[in-house]
């Protein structure tokens, strides 16, 4: 039998609302996933720690406070530092528009912003994932 996708969701810095983390970390649960809420208020270091030991497959940020540019970069930073970049890294909340392109040349790989269908989170997800394992990635 097939391995399940394994994702992260957590809420980095000072950010204190989860609800829209807690939907989509369901609604991966309910696809078939395993998923790993790590919850409020975790550093960048907590979370790439996390992401290795659980063998997680995507680490999912939700980010509501306006420091996704920082959040991000040191998240993705810290997974390079621990040669971890097969995890994919996806994320939500309130991002300006020209932030999204910055995000996405960084190196995350999909950003959905409040209202977005909780199936095309999860299909978007399934797919990153197929298609890093389809390109001899795991």
């Amino acid at each position: 039998m097939e391995r399940k996708i394994r994702v992260l969701v957590a809420k980095p810095g000072l950010d204190g609302h989860d609800r829209g983390a807690k939907v989509v970390a369901r609604a991966l649960r309910d696809a078939g996933m395993e998923v790993i809420y790590l919850g409020l208020k975790r550093t960048p270091d907590e979370i790439v720690a996390t992401a290795i030991q659980e063998d997680v497959d995507v680490i999912g940020l939700s980010i509501l406070s306006g420091a996704h540019m920082t959040h991000f970069r040191d998240v993705l930073e810290k997974l390079e530092a621990e040669k971890a970049t097969d995890i994919i890294v996806v994320g939500g909340g309130i991002i300006p528009e020209v932030h999204e392109v910055e995000l996405l040349d960084m190196g995350v790989k999909a950003l959905f912003g409040p209202g977005t269908p909780t199936e095309e989170v999860v299909e978007s997800v399934r797919n990153l994932v197929e298609g890093k394992v389809a390109a001899g990635g795991d």
